[in-house]
């Protein structure tokens, strides 16, 4: 299937699945904005902006499932690397300048979030090669991550309780925060 369809195939997907799983905002009164929400419980006790902001990014990391990975990639035309995904999807929906490396995004000055608290939007650090962490992706609800994998795939969700990827979490950081 070409990417285009896959990208297409995921947003729809994905709007099933939220229209299925959440109830809808309550009507705004007077020019208030509606709550935005995350995937599943996760968001009950996170502040609206945080919502909103975190909301941005799982779109933009989900729409992108299907590109295909590419060693110094930074963009959906060239393809993704794992750290250039992460620099991509925070600069152009949260309008955030993140460090371009793995080794430099897990020294950001940003909260630890433990593994039971993530939220959408935040994250997750991987130690697959061996030394500090050689992996990054973002969380995006319901024990879920995107990421780009390696060389010869594509961009991709993956369960964060597998047996693969429960091996090797290293940590979780939290750069998108509410007032």
């Amino acid at each position: 299937m070409p990417v285009k369809s896959t990208k297409i195939t995921v947003l729809l997907l994905l709007a099933a699945l939220l229209s299925a799983c959440a109830s809808g905002p309550e009507r705004s009164r007077g020019g208030e904005q509606p709550e935005v929400t995350g995937l599943g419980e996760e968001d009950t006790v996170l502040p609206g902006n945080l919502k909103a902001a975190a909301n941005d990014v799982l779109f933009q990391a989900i729409g992108l499932v299907g590109t295909p990975y590419r060693y110094g990639g930074n963009s959906p035309e060239s393809g993704f690397d794992c750290s250039g995904l992460i620099n991509y999807v925070f600069l152009h929906s949260a309008g955030l300048k993140l460090p371009r490396t793995t080794a430099a995004l897990i020294d950001i000055d940003a909260p630890r979030v433990e593994k039971d608290h993530l939220y959408p939007g935040d994250l997750v650090y991987f130690n697959t090669l061996g030394g500090r962490v050689s992996h990054i992706g973002i969380y995006v609800g319901e024990r879920r991550f995107v990421h780009a994998p390696s060389s010869g795939g594509t961009v991709r969700m993956d369960n964060i309780d597998t047996p693969y990827w429960q091996k090797y979490y290293v940590d979780a950081k939290r750069v998108l925060l509410g007032d």
